[in-house]
């Protein structure tokens, strides 16, 4: 990680995004000694099928499916509450 001046980001803000960009460095910015920011890359996401790659199905027989979704309701009821009142 290299750590430059807020001066340095102002006068080489192209080429220190790219080098962001490009090399995935993280840059931190010290203003009077004192670091005030990070530019790094974003994470890398995955879609949802990506995710779920992995995963052997069915992940949950039709009776634990039922058994959990019975559960997951216990003590709700199925009248709509007013959250206000």
């Amino acid at each position: 990680m290299q750590t430059i001046s807020a001066t340095e980001l102002a006068r080489n803000t192209r080429e220190i995004l790219d080098r962001v960009a490009t090399r995935g460095e993280t840059v931190t910015i010290e203003r009077n000694h004192t670091m005030i920011a990070q530019i790094m890359p974003p994470q890398k996401a995955m879609t949802a099928a990506q995710a779920l790659a992995g995963l052997t199905f069915p992940i949950l027989t039709p009776q634990q499916a039922g058994s959990w979704l019975q559960d997951s309701k216990d003590g709700l009821g199925d009248t709509v509450r007013d959250p206000w009142a």
